[in-house]
């Protein structure tokens, strides 16, 4: 075998080994555990790594004096989206890349309607346009299926500026006790 082909083979393998790290997705249960998606998530319990004061780095640790690149997002932003979500199940949090997804959740209100709510923290700094929230309604029909069914725009629009206001409620409790 020639040093070329070595080298292309070793290239080739690196990559394949990147990106099948970059596929592996875990859902992350009440205690911070991976795990049971039926409960629903309490910050207060959630690991560190989650609850964070900054940015969270993923290279050391989240310092600015940390080597390496650090990827990471607001972390008001994140410990309010988790807050505002307490309601309902969690299916998946990744703090790294600032997505939150819930589990279906119907309100004992109305339990022939369920609804779904992604999460998307696009930012480092507490900004109003750092969060983003989709949510996904479905109804159930006369033969017990579900359906999906419109939701009013303003409902996402209501999730995020709730998320907000919980994320400058804890940034300035942060600020008056330093």
């Amino acid at each position: 075998m020639s040093i070329n082909r070595i080298v292309r083979a070793a290239s080739a393998l690196v990559t394949i080994v990147m990106l099948a790290a970059c596929g592996h997705s875990q859902t992350i249960g009440p205690n911070g555990e991976p795990g049971d998606t039926a409960q629903t998530w309490d910050a207060d319990k959630a690991p560190e790594a989650t609850r964070g004061s900054g940015g969270l780095g993923i290279f050391g640790s989240d310092k600015k004096e940390a080597a390496g690149p650090a990827v990471g997002v607001n972390s008001y932003l994140w410990r309010a989206s988790l807050d505002t979500l307490a309601f309902m199940p969690l299916s998946s949090a990744d703090p790294f890349g600032g997505v939150i997804l819930t589990d279906w959740y119907s309100p004992p209100e109305t339990p022939s309607d369920r609804f779904k709510i992604s999460v998307f923290i696009l930012d480092r700094t507490l900004r109003a346009d750092g969060v983003r929230v989709s949510v996904f309604r479905q109804q159930r029909t006369g033969g017990g299926d579900w359906a999906d069914a419109a939701v009013d725009q303003r409902t996402a629009t209501d999730l995020e500026n709730a998320i907000l206001t919980r994320a400058r409620e804890m940034r300035s409790s942060a600020t008056a006790q330093k």
